[in-house]
């Protein structure tokens, strides 16, 4: 058995789960009890950007407007959040997810500073547009990828996710076009343009990433088999990996295996020369099946 890679007892995850809810608890109280007007302060308005208060297109992604808004966004950074986080890292998967809660803010705003009338009214709150991030990406870099969702939290409803990426593209613009209710339409369509964009432009410029597939299945391990072994100069490191050494589900269980626990822990920018080598290996590999 090989020895895996240290990975954080808490994962970025589980610590936008918690965060989450503490400031919905402070916020609840805050505001029932009147102690401080919480959302006044840290809700994203263009009032209080004229102000000078930058911080809400940071502090605005934590605040809900109530329990249900709460859960919603708690299950989809649950569900999603993992699988984005095994690809990116935890620092990547954090900056996804808070760079599309800034985007998806700011659309939202520039809607209200253009339509007044129709866009112009309260502050903007929740996480949404930094879960819609996630989503978009997820169906981006996996779009056939069985999604199995809760009708009225009873039918069980399975699509690919690229079925749920349109439907809410669909909903987005459709909320923008006819303004109803008190949904950011904005904000969620900007969240989805930064995780399609992330993913895209990972894809061309991350060898890893053209790898990884939700749902991994690790290769059967052999039992009690000798593989030839080439000894190595101690001086001198191999200048690139060689593809023929090792068939390829024996390749990929000793070589890749590891280095992708190493980005799920690290993030890909921890990755050495030489695995980036074995990762450009593995995805010559893949190709040619």
């Amino acid at each position: 058995m090989r020895e895996r890679s240290y990975q954080p007892e808490w994962s970025m995850t589980k610590v936008l789960l918690v965060v989450n809810v503490v400031c919905f608890v402070l916020q609840s109280v805050f505001e029932t009890y009147r102690i401080f007007p919480v959302s006044h302060y840290f809700a994203l308005s263009l009032e209080g950007l004229r102000q000078g208060w930058i911080f809400q297109i940071i502090t605005f992604q934590f605040l809900h407007g109530g329990l249900l808004h709460l859960l919603g966004n708690l299950l989809g950074i649950y569900f999603f959040g993992r699988s984005i986080e095994d690809m990116l890292g935890r620092s990547g998967m954090l900056k996804l997810y808070l760079a599309s809660g800034v985007f998806g803010g700011i659309c939202q705003i520039a809607l209200g500073l253009i339509f007044p009338s129709q866009f112009g009214g309260g502050g903007v709150l929740g996480a949404s547009a930094g879960v819609f991030g996630l989503i978009a990406a997820f169906a981006t870099r996996s779009p056939n990828q069985p999604i199995t969702l809760l009708l009225f939290f009873i039918l069980p409803v399975t699509f690919p996710a690229k079925a749920l990426l349109l439907i809410e593209l669909g909903l987005a613009v459709f909320g923008i076009l006819i303004p109803s209710g008190n949904l950011a339409h904005g904000a969620h369509l900007g969240g989805m343009a930064v995780g399609i964009a992330w993913i895209k432009w990972m894809s061309r410029s991350n060898t890893a990433l053209v790898l990884w597939r939700p749902f991994r299945r690790q290769p059967k391990r052999r039992e009690l088999i000798s593989t030839p072994q080439i000894k190595r100069s101690p001086w001198k490191r191999p200048a690139k990996v060689e593809e023929e050494e090792l068939p390829p589900a024996e390749f990929i269980s000793k070589e890749v295996d590891p280095i992708l626990d190493k980005i799920s822990a690290h993030g890909i920018q921890s990755l050495t020369e030489r695995e980036r080598q074995v990762l450009e290996a593995a995805r010559k590999k893949m190709a040619k099946r």
